[in-house]
């Protein structure tokens, strides 16, 4: 197994450029899955640099409805003409907004004519063998404190608290994508019936919003549940959480950044 970080915040290649987005692309013995497209073509001009071919990609899963994660999606479908979209149709139907600052529209411009390329998935399934994806993951542990500054609009038009009905983790032999982790990097661990050697994705812990002992208290929880998992995380988590949370974890917390390949 191989991922290659193709969009990230930050940046390990300086012939690369960032973004406020994320694609990761997977490769399997059995399937190339890009994770998220990020915010543009990003992704795409990254992965000429790094001599990463996008056509031959069997899926491209999308984690949620945001435009940074899914806003190139319309750059992929230009360079491969036969992957599967793994998406939630919620993500599809949603309006979201983001308060951070001024109010904005966070909302993803999905290409037009792709049904014939959609899988829609409104609950946990095996996509293909040893290819899951796990839905409404119940929210059992506190979820991110930075999710109060995120809506989506409900039937009547008016925007309400986005309660992450379109956000989808991905599993393969091990491997568990994240996305954002909107849910809740323990509810998503423990919505997943299978064993995780790897988490890989945001986490959405934003520096400033949780305290320093919720950090570390759930550092502590992570590294005791799950012993024998490595965590690698960038996009959405803050450096400071990352320090803190690495003071704990240690070796089982890395960051990545868009350019680095993990075998």
């Amino acid at each position: 197994m191989k991922w290659t970080v193709l969009s990230d915040n930050r940046n390990n290649d300086s012939r690369l450029s960032i973004e406020h987005g994320l694609s990761i692309l997977l490769e399997t013995e059995q399937y190339r899955i890009l994770l998220d497209t990020g915010a543009s073509d990003v992704f795409v001009r990254n992965a000429e640099l790094l001599g990463v071919d996008l056509s031959s990609v069997d899926y491209v899963f999308i984690s949620h409805g945001h435009s940074d994660h899914a806003g190139g999606l319309r750059y992929f479908l230009e360079q491969n003409r036969q992957a599967k979209v793994i998406v939630s149709p919620n993500a599809m139907n949603g309006k979201f907004y983001s308060k951070r600052g001024n109010l904005h529209s966070i909302t993803t411009a999905w290409p037009e004519n792709i049904e014939d390329r959609l899988i829609t998935i409104d609950k946990s399934c095996e996509i293909s063998d040893d290819l899951y994806v796990i839905a409404h993951i119940p929210q059992i542990y506190p979820m991110p404190k930075g999710n109060k500054h995120l809506f989506s609009e409900d039937l009547n038009g008016d925007c309400k608290p986005d309660d992450f009905r379109h956000e989808l983790v991905l599993y393969t032999d091990g491997f568990l994508f994240t996305g954002c982790a909107h849910s809740g990097l323990e509810n998503i661990l423990a919505a997943c019936p299978y064993p995780v050697r790897c988490v890989v994705g945001g986490f959405h812990l934003l520096d400033g919003q949780e305290s320093e002992d919720e950090l570390l208290i759930l550092a502590e929880r992570l590294k005791e549940r799950y012993p024998a998992t490595l965590f690698y995380t960038s996009h959405c988590t803050g450096d400071h959480v990352f320090e803190i949370m690495k003071e704990v974890m240690g070796e089982q917390l890395q960051s990545f950044r868009c350019g680095i390949r993990i075998i």
